[in-house]
């Protein structure tokens, strides 16, 4: 499950995918329904992550630095909430061996869940913002 501040990453993102260019803090909270304090700790964790860039000054703003469709669900996802696999034994990013695990060669469970984020990795790096911009229903 996504958090709240995951999902308007993902909306702050979408918004500024929609207009390509410089907007305002104001504006993309309005647009996106985002509360404006909470969006600014988004943009800058996303900044952070070199997914935006902002200018300084009356008007100045946010803008991708990357094309809509070189940003995926995958890439917000590691940002806000870290693996994509259910535990950290199964993730390509943040593995961890579980530390109850008797044998993690040949570990059961955590073969079904590669094969979950394996599924969920190849849906998320296929859903990217030029799609979440241009998809109809």
């Amino acid at each position: 499950m996504l958090t709240q501040k995951a999902k308007y990453a993902i909306k702050a993102l979408t918004f500024l995918a929609q207009k390509g260019d410089l907007t305002k803090t104001q504006e993309i909270a309005d647009g996106a329904k985002i509360p404006k304090k909470f969006l600014e700790s988004i943009l800058i964790e996303l900044k952070s992550h070199q997914l935006v860039a902002s200018v300084q000054g009356a008007a100045g703003g946010y803008y991708l630095l990357k094309k809509p469709n070189e940003i995926s669900l995958a890439d917000i996802h590691r940002i806000f909430e870290g693996a994509i696999a259910l535990l950290l034994c199964a993730s390509l990013n943040f593995y961890q061996p579980c530390a109850d695990c008797a044998d993690v060669e040949n570990c059961k469970l955590k073969f079904a869940l590669i094969k979950v984020r394996s599924k969920t990795l190849e849906a998320m790096e296929g859903i990217t913002l030029d799609q979440l911009v241009n998809s109809h229903g």
